[in-house]
């Protein structure tokens, strides 16, 4: 159930602005926080250029890089590439080719939706249904692929792990695929299927997870609550007029950031009633930018107190915080 806005509690801040404008892609907006070198990297993706930024912690100082594919070689043209950089993109340490000759020629292939599990393990989600499962080691660039997850039949669209304490049977990955389908997972030395969520006739483009508590958002404009233990639908609210393009999920709190082709962020507060199991979503905040679809939205820290979004052909991040 959702409640009325609470008021404005977000204020407009200096903007972000980037070397080239954001594709219309799913979550096409990535922050990695670096507090003990008091930065913060946003990352956004146009075509096959990577636009990184690197704000310091008073958002008075960025610095802008750029990361190319080379389209045309050998590599590129018979194989998905999925490509591991240092944190401000100047060394890339892994590279992986994932043959695709098998596919027919007028089908796209990609790999999308993307997620770190238990501290060791990085998912990756393919156009053809898989998830690619890398073992990423404590040290070093031995890099191996550990597990390929073959349960969905439609295209990825995005993979979340735990943001916070999963409870005791519940599961720690969530991956989610164009025809809605959404499967639960624990990881481990092997991934073992928890739970599938069948599809509802539209795309599930964004999907979190938290305290047991797996958010979902979907082409229809809905954004639904499932138990990451059983699969069982808890909520639900008609949450944005058209598609949603983008989730995020504050840790430490439970604020639920959303953005979508409607031109809205708004952000919830999710809490469970643990005598009841009860799980609810009361509406905090919308931010409106006009005549923009949005595509990428963030918080920037772990108790949602700022969030920063973008938007399709927008060549700028708009960034917000608390009041």
């Amino acid at each position: 159930m959702a409640a009325a806005d609470t008021g404005r509690m977000y204020r407009k801040e200096k903007s972000i602005q980037l070397k080239s404008s954001s594709s219309a892609l799913y979550n096409n907006l990535s922050l990695l926080r670096l507090p003990d070198k008091q930065l913060a990297y946003f990352t956004t993706v146009h075509g096959t250029t990577v636009n990184i930024v690197s704000a310091s912690s008073d958002g008075l100082s960025f610095s802008h890089r750029q990361l190319q594919v080379k389209e045309g070689g050998p590599a590129i043209s018979s194989s998905i590439v999925t490509q591991m950089y240092e944190s401000d993109g100047s060394i890339m340490v892994y590279w992986h080719a994932l043959d695709v000759m098998e596919h027919l020629p007028a089908r796209m292939v990609f790999a999308r939706g993307i997620a770190a599990a238990s501290g060791r393990f990085i998912c990756v989600g393919m156009s053809s249904g898989p998830v690619l499962v890398f073992d990423i080691p404590p040290k070093g660039t031995n890099i191996t692929v550990s597990e390929v997850l073959e349960e969905h039949r439609d295209a990825i669209t995005d993979i979340a792990a735990e943001l916070g304490q999963a409870p005791d049977g519940a599961g720690d990955v969530v991956t989610a695929d164009d025809s809605g389908t959404l499967c639960i997972w624990s990881s481990g030395e092997e991934f073992a299927l928890l739970s599938k969520i069948p599809a509802l006739g539209c795309t599930c483009s964004s999907v979190k997870l938290w305290n047991g508590i797996i958010a979902a958002g979907y082409g229809n404009g809905q954004i639904r609550l499932y138990e990451a233990a059983t699969g069982v639908l808890r909520a639900e609210v008609n949450a944005h007029a058209r598609w949603i393009y983008a989730l995020d999920l504050a840790p430490l709190t439970g604020k639920l950031l959303s953005g979508a082709e409607d031109s809205f962020v708004h952000i919830w507060k999710l809490s469970k009633n643990l005598d009841t199991d009860d799980v609810e979503i009361e509406h905090c905040h919308s931010e409106c930018v006009t005549d923009t679809q949005i595509c990428g939205a963030r918080f920037c820290d772990p108790d949602g107190n700022s969030f920063a979004m973008t938007g399709y052909d927008l060549s700028e991040i708009f960034r917000y915080s608390q009041v």
